[in-house]
C-alpha cells in the first residue's frame, strides 16, 4: 500500500505545479496604464506582439490627424496601444486638428500638457479607443444609445440621431471609416471627448489655483518710503476729503514711470479720476494753444495716470497750464536733465481747487499769496498785477490770461503765458546774473495791462543822468526819464 500511495501523491504535486505555471500567463494580459517614468517601462513585464506596417496604429501616426498623434507620443501611449492592437482589433475616434488647436480651451490644453497631469492625459486619449472593431456599415452602428467600454476603463455612449447621423457621446462622426486596416478602424469626429474623471481633475486643479492666487487680507504691508509697517487708514465717509496729504499719496519722487502709492481708503475710489483727467486733456486740445502740454502729460510722461489716481482717491488739483508759445521758449538745457519734464510740470500743479475768481480775490486782499505745489518744498508766488494774477518772481513770471479753461469741481486748469521755475533755479549765484535755466525777459501781454517797462541803465549812464539833473536838463533825454 505504501508504494501506490506514494505514487499518487507524487502525481498530484506534478499536476499542481503545471497548473501554477499557466495562471501567471493569464494575469499578464490584463491592460494597464503605462508608468509615467518612461515610455517603455512596462514592456519588459508584458507580452508584446510586433506591429506590422499595415497596422491601424501606424496609419494613425501617418494620417492627417497630426495633433492626436502628437498627443499620443507625449502621453507615452505607443507601447500600450501596440499591446492593445496585438490582442485584437480596435476602434479609434480621432478628433480633427482644428478641435485640438483652436477650439480647445487654452487653459485646459495647458493642464493636459503639464508633466504632473500625465495620467489625466493618458485617460483622455485611451477614452477615444474601443477594444473592438466597429464599422459604420448599416446594422453595425447601434441606433439606440449603447455604452461601450474604452481602454481607459470608462464607458462611452454610442448612438444615432433622427437623421441617422452617428454620435459618439456629444460629438458627431464627420468622417466614418476614415482609415480601415486589418487590425482596426479610425473614425473622424468633430470634437475632443473628455471623460468625467479628467474633467473633475481639471476642475479640482483650477479651483486650487484660484484659491492660491488670492492674497491674504489683513497682512502687514511695508511702506516703501519709510521701510516701516503701514498703519491702516481710518475709514473715510463717502465723498469726504482724503485724510492723507497729497504728497503722501504721490509716487516717491517724480520719474518716468511713477510707482503705485497708497492712498486713503485704498481700493475704494469714489471718483473716476482717470475719466476727469481725460476730459480735461481733451479740453486743452480742443481749446487750442495747449497741445504741447497735453502731449507731455500723455506721451512724454505718465503724469496723466498719476493725476487720475490722485483724483480718484479724493484729491483736488489746480493746473497752471503754459501755452504753446511758452513751451516753445524752453531750451534744450532745461529739458535735457533726467526728470526735467516731470519737475517742471509738478511745479505747475497746486494741490488745491482754485478758480480765477478765488485767486484774484486772494491776491487783492492779501497782496501776495504763496501756493503749495506738488514739487516739494517749492511754492509758487501769486500777486496782483495789471488787473490780473501774476505768478513767479521777477523776469521769470507769468500772467494768468486764459482763466478757467476747465473746472469740474476736482480739477481746475488756468492758462498762463510762461513756464515757471522755482526761485532756486532762476536766481543768480552771486551777482544777480540769470542762469541758463531762467526764462528770457519779456513784457506783460497787451491783454492784461498797459504799463510800460522801464529800460535798464548801467552805472555810467546813471551817473550821467544824475549830473544832468544839476543843470535841469535831465528831462530832455529819454534815457534819463
Amino acid at each position: 500500500m505504501g508504494a501506490p500511495l506514494y505514487g499518487a501523491v507524487l502525481l498530484f504535486l506534478v499536476l499542481a505545479a503545471a497548473t501554477a505555471d499557466v495562471v501567471p500567463e493569464q494575469h499578464q494580459k490584463q491592460p494597464a496604464l503605462p508608468s509615467s517614468g518612461a515610455g517603455g517601462a512596462g514592456s519588459n513585464n508584458s507580452s508584446t506582439v510586433g506591429v506590422n506596417s499595415n497596422s491601424v496604429l501606424v496609419a494613425l501616426l501617418d494620417s492627417h490627424y497630426t495633433e492626436l498623434a502628437e498627443l499620443v507620443e507625449k502621453a507615452l501611449l505607443l507601447q500600450s496601444l501596440e499591446d492593445a492592437v496585438g490582442r485584437g482589433n480596435v476602434t479609434i475616434f480621432a478628433p480633427r486638428n482644428e478641435a485640438l488647436e483652436r477650439d480647445l480651451d487654452p487653459e485646459f490644453r495647458a493642464f493636459l500638457l503639464e508633466p504632473r497631469n500625465l495620467r489625466s492625459l493618458q485617460r483622455l486619449l485611451l477614452f477615444h479607443v474601443l477594444p473592438s472593431r466597429l464599422h459604420s456599415a448599416s446594422g453595425a452602428w447601434p441606433a439606440a444609445s449603447t455604452a461601450r467600454m474604452t481602454l481607459s476603463g470608462e464607458h462611452l455612449e454610442l448612438s444615432a440621431d433622427a437623421d441617422s447621423r452617428m454620435l459618439v457621446g456629444a460629438a458627431a462622426v464627420t468622417k466614418p471609416d476614415a482609415v480601415v486596416r486589418p487590425d482596426g478602424v479610425i473614425h473622424g469626429i468633430e470634437r475632443l471627448l473628455v471623460p468625467r474623471s479628467v474633467q473633475e481633475d481639471f476642475n479640482r486643479r483650477r479651483s486650487l489655483a484660484a484659491i492660491s492666487a488670492v492674497l491674504p487680507t489683513g497682512a502687514p504691508e511695508v511702506d516703501p518710503r519709510t521701510h516701516r509697517l503701514k498703519k491702516p487708514a481710518p475709514p473715510v465717509p463717502l465723498g469726504a476729503p482724503p485724510v492723507l496729504p497729497v504728497w503722501d499719496a504721490m509716487a516717491p519722487g517724480p520719474s518716468i514711470a511713477p510707482a503705485p502709492a497708497p492712498g486713503p481708503n485704498s481700493g475704494k475710489a469714489h471718483f473716476d479720476g482717470h475719466s476727469q483727467v481725460k476730459d480735461f486733456i481733451q479740453t486743452l486740445v480742443l481749446y487750442g494753444g495747449y497741445n504741447e502740454l497735453a502731449d507731455i502729460l500723455v506721451n512724454l510722461t505718465s503724469l496723466a495716470t498719476e493725476m487720475g489716481r490722485l483724483v480718484s482717491e479724493g484729491y483736488v488739483l489746480t493746473v497752471l497750464a503754459p501755452n504753446d508759445e511758452a513751451m516753445a521758449r524752453l531750451t534744450t538745457d532745461q529739458l535735457s536733465e533726467p526728470g526735467s519734464p516731470e519737475n517742471i510740470l509738478y511745479y505747475h500743479m497746486v494741490p488745491e481747487y482754485q478758480t480765477e475768481e478765488s485767486m484774484y480775490n486772494a491776491v487783492r486782499r492779501f497782496g501776495t499769496v504763496r501756493y503749495d505745489t506738488l514739487r516739494l518744498p517749492h511754492k509758487v508766488t501769486a500777486r496782483e498785477a495789471d488787473g490780473s494774477v501774476k505768478f513767479g518772481h521777477g523776469e521769470g513770471s507769468a500772467y494768468l490770461f486764459d482763466p478757467d479753461i476747465y473746472t469740474d469741481g476736482r480739477i481746475s486748469v488756468q492758462g498762463i503765458d510762461a513756464v515757471l521755475f522755482p526761485p532756486v533755479e532762476d536766481t543768480a549765484k552771486s551777482g544777480g546774473a540769470v542762469t541758463a535755466g531762467a526764462a528770457p525777459a519779456r513784457k506783460a501781454p497787451a491783454v492784461t495791462g498797459t504799463a510800460k517797462s522801464k529800460l535798464r541803465r548801467g552805472r555810467l549812464l546813471e551817473g550821467a543822468c544824475h549830473m544832468m539833473g544839476f543843470f535841469g536838463r535831465r528831462s530832455r533825454f529819454t534815457s534819463c526819464q
